[in-house]
């Protein structure tokens, strides 16, 4: 089958269950869901809708438990939006690719903070910066000072005007 088409479906699936997650489940066990992305097989048969559930371990297997079983619901809901011959059963997996870039953001957080306490003195970024957002602030500054590139077209100057001569709206060089 065409992958366009596959993405397409998996589009469609995603965006169902996340409403029917969001705004139609009335199950107290699922709270904090965030739906990532949705996988389709390649004959439309099933689908593996993957969400993210931000709490405690608990919380999670709580969530997921109640998701399991609402999987028929949302079914229900994704077959009244696909117009295929079959509706794709539908499971949910949990996704841990947040809740892992939040703690891999967190421990190189912790390092970078770290090496700064080891080394104050050679803490300092390339501008002599003592701070990294002090670093990125001068980086600004350079980056407008920057040569322009001389594939790129030069900036937009204003025109001189003969004095005397009316611009498009009117105005002259003229004092009034």
């Amino acid at each position: 089958m065409k992958s366009h088409r596959l993405a397409r479906v998996s589009e469609v699936i995603r965006e169902t269950a996340a409403n029917a997650i969001l705004f139609e489940l009335k199950d107290p066990r699922v709270k904090n869901v965030t739906v990532t992305r949705a996988e389709v097989s390649g004959d439309l048969q099933h689908a593996k809708v993957f969400v993210s559930v931000m709490g405690s371990e608990r919380e999670q297997q709580l969530t997921m438990h109640g998701l399991k079983s609402a999987a028929g619901f949302v079914q229900t809901k994704v077959a009244d939006r696909l117009t295929s011959r079959y509706v794709p059963h539908v499971t949910f997996v949990l996704d841990e690719g947040v809740k892992k870039s939040i703690e891999i953001g967190r421990l190189i957080r912790e390092e970078t903070e770290r090496l700064a306490a080891d080394h104050p003195s050679g803490a300092t970024g390339a501008h002599g910066a003592e701070t990294p957002e002090e670093d990125e602030d001068a980086e600004e500054e350079d980056a407008g000072a920057a040569p322009a590139d001389p594939n790129s077209p030069p900036p937009a100057r204003e025109t001189a005007r003969a004095p005397g001569a009316a611009a498009a709206d009117g105005s002259t060089d003229r004092p009034t």
